[in-house]
Order: structure tokens, then sequence, then C-alpha cells
């Protein structure tokens, strides 16, 4: 067990460099760089973030646009500022280095740490991802349960139907229906739409505090949790399915164990490894994918939210240092996924596993 611990530590490391190098060269290679984007607003010519990304054609011209009648020094300037006056893998290298101490430098455009700026949103999404999951996680679980028992039945096909729908239709516009609905878009005005708190938050009690922090995550987590239910609910309902039907069961029912026993002593245990090994990829997924255009609908300032941004301003540090972070987390949460199954199955041995 602790060699194969050792040995997934050690293989972070170079999944983690493979994986910055190749967003590095990816990037690097966008045309519309930090340097353009500075001359672009120095001579005012607009959110070019927009048209860098609109067409190649229109890419190449508005770069070139931007650098023609300015002072060749002034450009070198710039490009000795940002960096680009080293060799790309000179960069590259010194990027890990400072990131292996977890130094993300300073941002381009915001005049502020690139860790500062992860501190100020990481809550935010972090927030809106656990509690999501949790939901999902809280619900999704004992309605699989309920409908592998009920296999064929009304519940089950009902059901089945309401999740399915839920799947079908995207998030950001579960959301924006719940902000008409419920957050004074035409209706109710039940629940705020901005921000995770209050104007006047500091001074609440503690009780307060919280009530008033649950008041304002509530829709966010809905919309973002209504797509996971079905994957989740009908995983879970086809994997009790298929441990209700194998051998072990029908001997442990022979032998008088009851019915509570049979599906809580042993079906669970061995269906919830299938359902546990989904659980890093829920998280990455609703960490990188599903939570930004919700915290736009929501205007809460996230790492999602904050990733964007620094994409269409091509913000380097902060791009990088939100992809270090995301990266790691990802690969942090796949290992505790392993030594998960490891704790609800100790038939489980790792150290067993060929290299």
């Amino acid at each position: 067990m602790n060699d194969y611990l050792l040995r997934r530590l050690l293989l972070i490391v170079p999944t983690l460099l493979g994986i910055m190098l190749l967003n590095f060269l990816i990037v690097q290679a966008a045309p519309g760089g930090p340097v353009e984007q500075m001359l672009a607003r120095i001579q005012g010519m607009g959110n070019t973030s927009l048209s860098f990304t609109a067409s190649t054609d229109g890419v190449g011209s508005d770069a070139q646009r931007g650098t023609e009648g300015v002072d060749p020094a002034f450009i070198a300037q710039l490009n000795a500022q940002f960096g680009f006056d080293q060799p790309m893998w000179q960069r590259f290298g010194s990027m890990i280095l400072d990131y292996a101490r977890f130094d993300f430098g300073d941002s381009f455009f915001r005049g502020q740490p690139v860790i500062e700026l992860i501190k100020e949103r990481l809550p935010v999404s972090v927030s809106l991802g656990l509690w999501t999951t949790l939901l999902v996680y809280l619900i999704s679980i004992p309605l699989g349960i309920r409908k592998a028992l009920g296999h064929g039945s009304r519940f089950d096909i009902w059901s089945s139907t309401v999740v399915v729908v839920g799947y079908a239709i995207p998030g950001f516009l579960f959301a924006t229906l719940l902000i008409v609905l419920f957050a004074g878009g035409s209706y109710l005005d039940w629940f705020p739409m901005r921000g995770l708190t209050s104007t006047d938050f500091d001074q609440l009690s503690p009780l307060g505090k919280l009530l008033d922090y649950l008041h304002h995550i509530a829709l966010p987590v809905i919309a973002n949790a209504i797509g996971g239910f079905a994957a989740l609910t009908l995983l879970t309902k086809n994997s009790f399915l298929d441990e209700i039907h194998r051998q072990y069961v029908l001997t442990a029912r022979a032998k008088g164990a009851s019915e509570r026993r049979v599906l809580y002593g042993h079906v669970f245990r061995n269906a919830m490894l299938i359902v546990i090994a989904g659980m890093p990829a829920a998280l990455v997924g609703i960490f990188l994918t599903g939570s930004l255009l919700i915290e736009v609908i929501f205007s809460l300032d996230g790492l999602g939210l904050l990733g964007y941004e620094a994409v269409l301003s091509r913000d380097y540090p902060v791009i990088f240092g939100t992809l270090f972070i995301y990266t790691l987390i990802g690969l942090v949460l796949k290992l505790l996924s392993d030594l998960t199954y490891m704790w609800i199955d100790p038939r489980i041995d790792f150290s067993s596993r060929e290299q």
C-alpha cells in the first residue's frame, strides 16, 4: 500500500508537467498575446480580446495594426516587461520552478499577485462545487437505490423521466428560469441574484451569516446540480441491480440474513465502488466547466470566471496559475478516489498491482 501511494504521488509530477507544457505551447501559439493586448489598451482600440478570437485573418490584422506606428524600443520594453525577451524553454522552466514554490507571479493587467486573486476567488468555486456535489449525492444515491428496489414500477418510470428531463436542460437555461421565477425576474422575489453575501454581512450574527450565505447560494447550487442527478442516479440503480442478482446475495438470503442486512451489509459496499470512482470526475467537472456560466449569471467571482477573463485578455500568469491549481486538485482527487476504494472494500490490495 505504501509503495503504491508513493508511486502515485511521484506520478503526479510528470503528469502535471506534461499538462502544463502542452497548454503552455498552445497558449503561446495563440495570436493576440499580452503585448498586443497592452498596445491595444494604450491605443484605445476597445475590447480587442473579442476581435482576437473572431477569426485568424482578423487576429493577424488587428495584431499588426496594434504595432503599426509604435516605437520598436517601446515594443522591446514591453516584451522585456512580460518576459518575452527570453527563449520559450527558459520561460517555461522558470515558471515551473516558481510554481513548485506556489509562486504564480503577478497578473499582467490586474496589478495583483496571482495567488491573491486565486485566494479571493477559490472560496466561491469551492463553495459552489462542494454544495453542488453534496446535493447531487444526497439525492441521487437514495433515489438510485429506491429505483433499483422498485425496478419497473411506476415510481421507477416517472422518476427516470424527471431526472432525464433535468439532465437535458442546460444549467444556464435553468439558472435563468430560476431567476425569472424566484429572484425578482418576473414573479417572486424570494432569493437574491448577485453574490454570496449581503452588503451588511459583517454586521450579522453567526446564525444570521449562515442563513444569509445559504440564502444566496441556494439558486446557484440548484442550477449547477440540475444536470448531475441523472447520471449518478442511473449509475447507482444499475450498480445495485447488478449486485442484487449475484450469487452471494442469494446465499446470504438463504442463510436467513434480513433484507436490510443483505442490502446495506453486502450489496451497498460493492455497489458503491463504481459510484465513488466517479466522484473525482464529478468534482473536477463541476469546478472546471459546470460553474463558469453559473458564476456569470449569478455574478459570482469564482475561479471559473477568473480563468475565462484571463483567457480573453491573454493574462498568462492567471491562465497558468489557475490551470496549475485545477490540475493539481484533479490529480489529488483521483488519488483519494483510489484510497477510498480500499476503505470501502478492504479486499482491494493496491500493493499487489503491477507497476
